[in-house]
């Protein structure tokens, strides 16, 4: 195909603009290593039943915020507010119900079973004996020796293009759990400062590019049967259920979880193509423990759904 006529094609348009972003950004840092670990990871936990086929399920859990580089050799950024606590709420609810987790997260922000440490400072946990050695205060070591107990466990019982080529053989069982703030603009590589922007040139003038939306490509090319959840957050409430119907139907989502900014720790409303469903959270708990546990139900559904699919793609494999 010519590039004039792969330009005149929306989707062929659609997909150079992903290959580019790719391929010019710097290559994945530790890439093989990366890919290596979890290769291991899916394969330790698609362990198969008695009729030969892989019980176990596997969800991506992505959180966080975004960071948007102003250099190559990056002193300034652009941020969003995103601190990671529902990814790692739901991690740990994920776990609860059995499921094996690829938790892909920025640097820096909450992780699973630490939520009830203190932010800030941590070394308000640990006190200093004799001057000599160090021990948890009585106050924290409860919560210390639970995060720990917690984590440990976790670990023993078991990018986001990586992960979702690397699941694709998982078929239905595999969840894409989507609750990171990704970024919706980003400044090119080849247009970045190689180094650290002077500010005695000036005000600065810089143009953002959108980055492109990869959520129609997963569910499309990297991994076509499996569960996929993306979130919509808006600080206004008289457009959130819209543009969550919006997304839902434009990147093929099997839900889309809609939270407003400010009630997102209350409250959140599930939007499938069946309807809407308000789940709230209630005293003493996290919104997201009721949250998986639907999403759960759904994906359930999804597999008995789907299991002609992958029982051909088992007899095909073989």
């Amino acid at each position: 195909m010519s590039s004039s006529s792969r330009l005149d094609d929306p989707e062929e348009s659609f997909m150079t603009e992903v290959e580019n972003f790719f391929n010019t950004a710097p290559p994945l840092k530790d890439h093989s290593v990366i890919e290596e670990k979890l290769k291991g990871f899916i394969e330790r936990n698609s362990h198969a039943s008695e009729n030969g086929v892989s019980m176990k399920r596997i969800v991506c859990v992505t959180s966080g915020g975004t960071t948007v580089p102003l250099e190559q050799r990056c002193v300034r950024y652009i941020d969003n507010f995103s601190s990671g606590h529902r990814g790692a709420a739901s991690t740990e609810c994920f776990l609860k119900a059995g499921y094996a987790v690829i938790y892909l997260h920025r640097r820096g922000t909450c992780q699973p079973y630490c939520r009830s440490l203190p932010d800030d400072p941590l070394l308000e946990c640990f006190e200093s004996v004799n001057g000599s050695s160090v021990q948890v205060q009585q106050a924290q070591a409860e919560a210390v020796r639970k995060a720990i107990a917690n984590h440990h466990a976790a670990l023993q019982q078991g990018l986001l293009q990586m992960i979702g080529v690397a699941l694709r053989d998982l078929g239905s069982r595999a969840m894409f759990y989507l609750a990171a703030a990704v970024s919706d603009f980003y400044v090119p590589w080849e247009s970045l400062a190689e180094h650290k922007i002077q500010s005695s040139a000036g005000p600065l003038d810089m143009r953002l590019a959108q980055v492109p939306k990869m959520l129609s490509v997963l569910r499309k090319d990297w991994a076509p049967l499996a569960f996929c959840i993306s979130f919509k957050l808006e600080t206004d409430s008289h457009i959130l259920l819209e543009k969550a119907s919006t997304a839902l139907k434009k990147y093929n989502m099997h839900a889309v979880v809609a939270n407003e900014l400010v009630t997102r720790k209350e409250e959140v409303t599930v939007v499938t193509t069946h309807g809407k469903i308000c789940i709230r959270r209630e005293a003493g708990d996290d919104v997201e423990n009721p949250l998986i546990e639907l999403l759960v139900q759904k994906h359930t559904a999804h597999i008995e759904g789907n299991k002609g699919t992958m029982e051909g793609q088992t007899k095909s494999n073989q």
